[in-house]
């Protein structure tokens, strides 16, 4: 299989994933860098690199751990074997993700770890609800994030994230110890943009964490309708999903809920996901596998 046919998407991807992380790192290193000064910027360079050579696969076991999954044997589940070494393969990985199996009746699946050692853990929901083309789909998209490195990436986005909050924290436990003597001396003196920007840091670097996880999951999708050469087969399971997902009475009154806004999902909509993948699907010369 070829690679995805729409470079002008995957470099703008790009970009911004680039943009985003620059953000959050000029985000924390300020807010470091007003509360501690130099050492401050240091310590959000510091606890980047570290979350860059860190291990995913490290709180891998933990997250499995967590939702009761086991692992699968390729005697016990040959075909999702067969579908995850084939997928793997074409997106060059140089291990198979191992499937796990999670008892939930929710239609769900996740990706754990790093491009050498991954796993890719499936509901029971997701496997008896799925037909072969929707689950292959889900898998392909699994096996994006791993391919992109995007567990290493929102990894980091993450570490950047807490440091930023702990800066914002202690800066406003040190405001409020330093209210009297600002009182006493003056407070029209303070600098109340540096102070503004202490305070809120942790919110502007959640919202560009947020649009990072949207830009990969964009990413994602249209690596995985090139990994299996069928957008229509994801679009099929994202729809689904979506569907089992929705609250009985929002199946029976739609709109009753009202619409979380764009920029405060990790997620995009998946009606938006749904529109890319159908445009590629008449655009570009698939083929199905």
């Amino acid at each position: 299989m070829g690679d995805f046919g729409q470079p002008r998407h995957r470099w703008s991807n790009r970009l911004q994933t680039a943009l985003l992380i620059v953000t959050m790192l000029a985000i924390s290193a300020a807010a470091g860098t007003l509360l501690l000064g130099d050492l401050g910027l240091w310590l959000t360079v510091g606890v980047a690199a570290t979350a860059m050579l860190a291990e995913p696969a490290a709180g891998a076991e933990w997250t499995l751990r967590l939702v009761r999954a086991r692992p699968l044997s390729p005697a016990e589940a040959p075909g999702l074997w067969h579908k995850l070494e084939s997928l793997a393969a074409r997106a060059g990985l140089p291990a198979t993700p191992r499937p796990y199996y999670v008892p939930s009746r929710t239609i769900n699946a996740f990706a754990v770890g790093q491009r050498e050692r991954s796993a890719i853990a499936v509901t029971d929901g997701m496997l008896q609800q799925l037909d072969r083309r929707e689950l292959t789909g889900v898998l392909a998209h699994e096996v994006a994030h791993i391919a992109h490195d995007d567990l290493r990436v929102m990894n980091l986005a993450a570490h950047v994230g807490r440091i930023t909050t702990v800066f914002s924290v202690a800066g406003q436990v040190l405001l409020l110890l330093a209210l009297p003597s600002l009182f006493g001396t003056g407070w029209w003196q303070v600098n109340w943009l540096a102070v503004a920007l202490l305070l809120f840091s942790p919110q502007i670097a959640l919202l560009a964490q947020l649009g990072l996880s949207r830009v990969r999951e964009y990413d994602a999708d249209a690596t995985a309708a090139s990994l299996t050469g069928d957008p229509r087969g994801l679009a099929l399971a994202l729809a689904r999903i979506e569907q089992a997902g929705r609250p009985w009475l929002e199946r029976l009154l739609p709109g009753a809920y009202e619409r979380q806004p764009l920029w405060l999902r990790s997620h995009p909509e998946t009606r938006r996901r749904i529109r890319r993948l159908q445009a590629l699907a008449t655009t570009s010369p698939w083929h199905a596998t």
